[in-house]
């Protein structure tokens, strides 16, 4: 067996016992424990009761966190004339049509979102085998697919995150950094277990929110009293 490093050990040592604790020490614990030399990210787990292998089951949207993500995000518009030249005002980072289907389609993918115009779907559909996997395809129940792109490039750029449940059942991601001040952590998760909850499918039977779920980066992880995180306690 590997011998585990001394800052594992202790980080290790310092969650030992720890289960469904109330949210405030939870992220006390992910951000005293964050001690990698570049700016870890707190990471968030939902655990829910629905069978995505089913239509009716299906959980996905997006949220703004009130306080961003902490990261850069490069957003690539497809679109053309007067909606391109509002993406580019907007800041996006790519715009273009067939030459941009083209720079994807040569497997060079820059971008960590994807926004279209409607009339740009018959061009991104082609794409769906390459930024399908990637979850990078537009859609408009995400807001991706959009006539307002100046609207939807300031959201992907102001800390919009989009979320989707997994084979198994499970929604991950990133909801701030360990050097955002525990407050802003804990707004950011609240407002994200708030839109999960507000996206339960029609089809979900029995316990909906079942286990919740913080890390960092490089550090492990923690369960979350339920009802602090939703803000019920």
């Amino acid at each position: 067996m590997a011998k585990l490093g001394k800052r594992t050990r202790a980080a290790r040592e310092a969650f030992a016992g720890k289960e469904n604790v109330q949210l405030s020490e939870a992220v006390s614990l992910i951000k005293s424990n964050a001690s990698a030399k570049f700016d870890e990210t707190v990471e968030i787990a939902m655990n829910l009761g629905v069978d995505p292998r089913h239509a009716d089951q299906m959980v996905r949207g997006s949220v703004t966190l009130p306080n961003g993500t902490g990261k850069t995000v490069r957003v690539a518009v497809f679109a053309r004339g007067e909606k391109a030249e509002e993406a580019k005002k907007a800041g996006a980072d790519i715009v273009g049509a067939e030459d941009l289907m083209e720079t994807v389609q040569s497997g060079k993918i820059e971008f960590d979102r994807c926004i279209a115009t409607p009339d740009m779907m018959p061009i991104v559909g082609r794409l769906g085998k390459i930024l399908g996997p990637r979850n990078l395809m537009p859609n408009p129940k995400i807001g991706t697919v959009t006539m307002d792109v100046a609207e939807a490039v300031n959201a992907a750029k102001g800390g919009q995150v989009q979320f989707r449940v997994e084979k198994a059942g499970v929604i991950h991601a990133g909801i701030g950094k360990a050097s955002f001040e525990a407050s802003k952590l804990e707004e950011n998760i609240r407002a994200f277990v708030e839109a999960v909850s507000r996206a339960k499918p029609a089809g979900a039977k029995g316990t909906y929110l079942k286990k919740v779920a913080l890390s960092s980066t490089m550090g492990p992880g923690v369960s979350v009293d339920l009802a602090s995180a939703t803000g019920a306690a």
